[in-house]
Formats: structure tokens, C-alpha cells, sequence
């Protein structure tokens, strides 16, 4: 079997699948849920309830506050308490609608059974349909930063797609979320993929996925038999081969230019396998995006699981179902341990780009020696999957020197941490260069905004 990959770049972290055949259980409800109002990219949800509302499992409780947005609905029935903040994945706090569960009713339009939608059975479907049901679902991106799928999926009228790519890679260590949601509803995926490829008019999607998981590549190239329209792409085991640019590479060897270009310029659309299965369910069974497979793992979890848990449920009390944190120092990463954010709290709720929460000891939190200053070895460039100069871009952040970074292309950074993963000096170089990035961006918007 042959396995592509991408050409630039590239590390390989020890990949800890702690949890990978362990089979998904269903979380207990909140007592109470928690639901942010930015859970994607782009504009706030805006609330349409309020204190002392009754909902149900299913309730839009927020519209979507502009072009770029998406709603939010409630994944439990119960009493609205309060509009108010909380403080997210991000450290900042955010607003949010908090409800008090009480028992489980759902929306009656809501199609619950687990018998299998297919395509032949619904000749009425059109691009226009899908993509809003897709929008009216509040579907988002998740597995990476929570673009709206509609807009995804409404591209520009100047870009051609003429190809979907699925990403079924998983690189990130310890995630394994998206891996059980393939071998426990392959069938449904399936159809989710042939939805995505009619809402874009494209003729043929590719399913990424990496050989780490041999056991999904064979259950899903003898489910795509005869398909035409369907090919799965077995994979180098590489990170960071789920960014989109990356992926693009290895699958269809088409480089995406520097932003503002997106996939759209090269005739592709990516779409993560998770979003495939929610859009599924939203055409098909009319469920709105309210509850998603999370990952909880960690080497020193007493019982590390994958869950199907509704949003809103606090990570807290995934954490208690896994045995509790383990004694000592831990660190609480929403994600994995290479792109995922830090918690400050575990209070934070499950959203829904929450693919997983890694739990590091204090000993595999900390980097490993003192920092010390940089040798120019240039093995951050040599890894660097977007073909930059991180040390550049790094001591030009320490600096505040913005112009710097701009002129080295530091907002074409996707923020990996290959670059701080393979340093020998231990610097901190994704943590400035994030700083930086932000900075810079900040500038260009400004400068826009004058012109």
C-alpha cells in the first residue's frame, strides 16, 4: 500500500492513542450546561431567550450574529438562569446562556431513531437545502479553529471545486475521538461525504487518513467498493498533516498560496470527518450540532475514555467520569498537547471544536531544561510545515518588531509548535510567535480599515 504525505516539513511526536479501542460511552447530562456564544470563528451568537425560558433538547437559543457565524442550540431541556459570562478555553470571559437541566425532552422535529438515511430515499435533495440545513444547524468546523461549514461551503463564484477532501488524519497526540466516530458510524459519515459533494457540485471527495489507523483505512476502502465518487487516501503517519494546507498537499499536491488565499483558490474544500457526521445528521435526521465525541486521555488518568457528551457539560465532570485528576501538578490542555490551550479553569464547558482534553503531569508540562539562546541550527526551519523562518519570527515578536514579522510571512503561520517541539535551546518560540502573529494582524486590520 502506497502512503502520501505532504513535502515540506514535518515532525513525529510520540503519538500516545492511549484511547483508541476503547469504545465511546455516553456522558451523563450537565445539572447545568454552559453555552458559550463564540464557539466559532467569526461573529458572536446573539441570544433569543431569556431568564425563566423553558427549552428543550434542540432549542435554538441563539441566532447567528452576521455573515460569519452560527447558532447555537440547547442540548438540554430545562429553565434558562441567566445570560451572563464565563470564561472559556481562551482565559477571557465570554458571554454565555446558562440552564438548568430537568429531565431530557427533545424537539419533537428531531428525528432520534438509528435507522440509516441514505440518499435514495431523499431525490429531493439540492445544493440550496443542504447548505441550509447545514447553516440552521449551527454546523461548525470541528477539528480545527470552527469555520462556519455553510460558508465553507458557499465559495466564492470565481473558485471551482472540483474535489472534497475529508480529514480523517488525527495527527495531534492522544486524540482519538474523530477514530471512534469513524469505526462506530462509518455508514453514516458516508452519506454525510456525498452530501458536502453535492452542496459544492464536486465530483469526487478524498478520505485522509493516516496508517496509524489501519483498522478505519480497511473498514472504510471496503465500504467506498464500487464508489465512484468516494476515494480513501491511506497516509504517512506525519504532524501536523490534518492543517488544511497540508493536507491539500498530500492528497491532491496543490499548495494553497499565502493568505488571504484559501482552499477554495485551488479547487478544493476540506471538511473534517466529525463535521461530515453532523452534517448527516442535520439533513437527515434534522438535529441541530448540540453534542459531539470528545476524547479525555492522559498517561496518569485512572480511566482515560471517549465520550459522546452534549455542549455545555463542564470538563469537570468529564474529568470525574475518567477517576479525577491524578495527584500532583497537572496541566489541562483543551486539545492535544501540540496546538491545544491551557485551561485555566475546568469549569470550561464542552463546545464544539472540544475534541478531546489531554492531562499532562507537572514533570511532561514543563519543557524539558533551561531556555537558552538561539544556536541558528535552523532545525525549526527544517520542520516548519509552512516553509518559514521561525527563529526569525520568534525573536522579531520578543522584539515588538512588527515589521519585521510581517515581511517573514508570520500570519501564514498556522501555529503547529514544530518549531518549539524540535528547538535544542528550549525556547519558547510558538508562544512568541503567536503573540506576534496576533500583533500583526491587528495592524493589517487597522491599516484596511484606513484605506
Amino acid at each position: 500500500m502506497m502512503f502520501k504525505t505532504f513535502r515540506i516539513g514535518g515532525i513525529h511526536p510520540e503519538e500516545n492513542k492511549i484511547t483508541a479501542e476503547i469504545e465511546t460511552c455516553v456522558a451523563e447530562l450537565p445539572q447545568q450546561a454552559f453555552f458559550p456564544l463564540s464557539q466559532h470563528i467569526g461573529a458572536p451568537a446573539v441570544p433569543i431567550v431569556k431568564k425563566g425560558d423553558k427549552v428543550k433538547v434542540g432549542t435554538k437559543i441563539a441566532e447567528a450574529g452576521g455573515p460569519v457565524s452560527a447558532p447555537v442550540h440547547s442540548s438540554v431541556s430545562g429553565t434558562v438562569t441567566k445570560i451572563g459570562t464565563i470564561i472559556d478555553a481562551t482565559g477571557y470571559n465570554k458571554p454565555v446562556i446558562i440552564i438548568k437541566t430537568e429531565g431530557d425532552e427533545w424537539e419533537e422535529s428531531i428525528d432520534r431513531s438509528d435507522a440509516l438515511e441514505t440518499l435514495d430515499g431523499h431525490d429531493g435533495l439540492t445544493p440550496e437545502y443542504i447548505i441550509t440545513r447545514i447553516r440552521d444547524a449551527g454546523i461548525t468546523g470541528m477539528g480545527g479553529a470552527g469555520f462556519p461549514t455553510y460558508v465553507k461551503l458557499t465559495p466564492p463564484s470565481t473558485s471551482k471545486i472540483d474535489c472534497v477532501i475529508i480529514n480523517a488524519v488525527e495527527c495531534e497526540p492522544y486524540i482519538t475521538s474523530d477514530y471512534r466516530l469513524m469505526m462506530e458510524h462509518a455508514d453514516e459519515i458516508l452519506v454525510g461525504v456525498k452530501l458536502v459533494l453535492m452542496a459544492v457540485s464536486a465530483p469526487v471527495a478524498y478520505i485522509g487518513i493516516e496508517r496509524n489507523k489501519p483498522a478505519a483505512i480497511r473498514l472504510f476502502q471496503e465500504k467506498t467498493i464500487g464508489e465512484r465518487s468516494i476515494k480513501v487516501v491511506p497516509l504517512e503517519q506525519k504532524y501536523p498533516q490534518g492543517g488544511e494546507k497540508q493536507l491539500i498537499d498530500a492528497v491532491t499536491r496543490r499548495q494553497v498560496p499565502d493568505p488571504p488565499a484559501i482552499p477554495a483558490n485551488v479547487g478544493t474544500v476540506v471538511v473534517n470527518v466529525g463535521t461530515a457526521f453532523a452534517v448527516y445528521q442535520a439533513v437527515m435526521k434534522n438535529k441541530p450540532l448540540f453534542e459531539r465525541y470528545t476524547s479525555v486521555s492522559g498517561k496518569h488518568i485512572c480511566q482515560p475514555k471517549n465520550f459522546l457528551v452534549r455542549m455545555g457539560t463542564p470538563i469537570s465532570q468529564l474529568i470525574d467520569a475518567c477517576g479525577g485528576l491524578p495527584d500532583g501538578d497537572n496541566k489541562i490542555i483543551a486539545g492535544g498537547p501540540m496546538m491545544g490551550k491551557a485551561l485555566m479553569t475546568t469549569g470550561v464547558p464542552v463546545c464544539k471544536g472540544t475534541n478531546s482534553i489531554t492531562v499532562l503531569s507537572g514533570k511532561e508540562a514543563v519543557r524539558d531544561g533551561a531556555t537558552g539562546p538561539c544556536i541558528r541550527c535552523a532545525k525549526c526551519v527544517g520542520v516548519c510545515p509552512m516553509g518559514l523562518e521561525p527563529y526569525v519570527l520568534a525573536t522579531s515578536s520578543a522584539a515588538h518588531n512588527w515589521e519585521m514579522a510581517e515581511e517573514h510571512f508570520i500570519t501564514s503561520c498556522i501555529e503547529c509548535g514544530s518549531c518549539q517541539y524540535t528547538c535544542p535551546a528550549n525556547r519558547p518560540m510558538l508562544d512568541n510567535i503567536r503573540f506576534g502573529k496576533s500583533k500583526v494582524m491587528t495592524i493589517i486590520r487597522a491599516r484596511k480599515q484606513k484605506s
